[in-house]
């Protein structure tokens, strides 16, 4: 596939102007890097700014904000059907459909937009490549089983968690389009690409190319040795949608929208995978992200917002901030919403609102992670109106000693706010850790109930600022 005239075998690493572009960093952060890196700047970011007073229909004007200021794209009223000539599309789920697909998707985005249409049955392919104003829409009934077929999938531009390289083709990606959607109540299995789609060393074999400066442009991952890619990952885009379909049989990260502004995920389903670190839905590096009326199952943390790791995280410096959570339900082994570890860029700005754990639940609501090598920030998290009954481990857990990684990074937690929440048959409501020079500062709990909690006591250590007001625990009420 080509993009505006140049193959993606060619893409360079992302540019400043890219960056700037987007609105994923300022002109001030620009202005303040020097050399070929770019330095990680205070979080004192101010929060999103109210152009207009709107009616609120969530705890925060700002979240409202964020939403209202979120573009949803828009198509053209022009239809083509994948089946139809001179696409060709066979729904025999043999018939390798790579070509047909990506015509359509061509033809579509050079007549200016629209939406291509795959009827019920069962198609196999191999990569799916989104252009502009192109709605990529599956209708009830269709399957696209991706192939086992290592060419179908074109070495591109992605990052493997939170590093950028260049590696197989994501199930369904876009690299630098405008006004893309990928939609329908179709299906996308991905069980066929676990014939190549596999590894997950990057200690071995992406760290080291960091080290040595190789630009991302040259950390070609074929040829020396495997790391898996993610399953739908528009990159570096503006005004995306994914509504409606189910994703089922991921090999590695499922929605990763990285480096993009504007991003709506409404109504996806996951699940039916089992592989580690197969997290439901990973925003990173993003501007303005709304996540709403989704369930979603994972073999890891349920919605993992995450913004770059070590030294590659600090050269894009890019944080993923204004997002906001809507009506999800969240099942999975580890958190269910986190932030991090792949933290990096920083991350701020997260409204969480009627989210509940359902089903196996998870191990921690709230999991926040990082360590003194990753760096970055978790800064105005908010939550309300949150339920996780039946936890594996705290209702909020937080810590910046993970894995046990170590550098000269220490990165900045506080300023949460969780408000209405409850949980029942929890371990425990709050455990967290900080360092001994770094404190995680700012935790607010405020008019909520927890029942049928086991320990008689939050765990803290190096946190300040904790606010406890009208929260009851097991029906007495906590003190600060």
């Amino acid at each position: 596939m080509a993009h505006r005239g140049a193959g993606l075998l060619a893409i360079s690493g992302i540019t400043r102007r890219q960056l700037l572009k987007l609105g994923l960093v300022s002109a001030a952060g620009i202005a303040a890097a020097s050399g070929c890196g770019w330095h990680h700047s205070a979080p004192a970011s101010p929060r999103p700014s109210l152009s207009s007073r709107r009616r609120s229909h969530l705890p925060w004007p700002e979240a409202d904000d964020i939403v209202a200021t979120t573009t949803i794209p828009t198509f053209p009223d022009v239809t083509l059907n994948a089946l139809d000539s001179p696409f060709g599309a066979v729904a025999d789920g043999r018939t390798d459909n790579t070509a047909s697909f990506r015509a359509a998707i061509r033809a579509c985005s050079a007549g200016g937009g629209g939406h291509v249409v795959v009827p019920a049955g069962v198609y196999s392919t191999g990569a799916i490549h989104l252009l502009d104003n192109v709605d990529f829409h599956l209708a009830a009934g269709a399957v696209i089983r991706f192939n086992g077929e290592v060419a179908n999938y074109p070495v591109v531009l992605t990052r493997h968690a939170g590093i950028e390289c260049m590696n197989y083709s994501p199930m369904v990606y876009a690299y630098g389009q405008t006004n893309i959607a990928l939609t329908g109540n179709g299906v996308l299995d991905a069980e066929g690409t676990g014939r190549w789609n596999v590894g997950s060393d990057y200690t071995g074999i992406l760290e080291p190319l960091v080290a040595q400066g190789v630009p991302p442009e040259r950390r070609t991952i074929p040829g020396r040795g495997s790391l898996r890619t993610a399953f739908v990952q528009p990159y570096l885009c503006r005004k995306v949608l994914i509504q409606g379909v189910t994703l089922r049989q991921a090999q590695f990260w499922q929605l990763n929208p990285t480096l993009c502004h504007s991003v709506t995920i409404d109504g996806v389903t996951t699940g039916e995978t089992t592989h580690l670190n197969t997290d439901a839905c990973n925003p990173e590096s993003c501007d303005h992200v709304v996540i709403k009326n989704c369930t979603f199952d994972s073999a890891d943390d349920c919605i993992a917002i995450k913004s770059g790791r070590d030294a590659d995280g600090r050269r894009v410096n890019a944080p993923c901030q204004n997002i906001v959570i809507l009506s999800c339900r969240l099942q999975g082994p580890l958190g269910g919403i986190a932030c991090g570890s792949e933290m990096t860029g920083g991350i701020r700005n997260v409204y969480a609102h009627d989210v509940s754990t359902y089903g196996k639940s998870v191990r921690y609501m709230l999991y926040v992670k990082s360590n003194t090598r990753r760096g970055g920030f978790a800064q105005n998290i908010n939550f309300d109106s949150v339920h996780a009954d039946h936890l594996s481990g705290a209702w909020a857990f937080a810590q910046m000693d993970y894995n046990g990684q170590t550098g000269s990074h220490p990165p900045a937690f506080g300023d949460w706010h969780l408000r209405h929440v409850s949980g029942d048959s929890d371990p425990i409501v709050l455990s967290l850790s900080g360092l001994k020079d770094n404190p995680i500062d700012g935790v607010e709990l405020r008019d909520s109930t927890f029942t049928n909690i086991s320990a008689a006591a939050d765990s803290y250590s190096n946190v300040v600022g904790v606010t406890f007001d009208n929260v009851t625990v097991n029906g007495r009420l906590v003190s600060n």
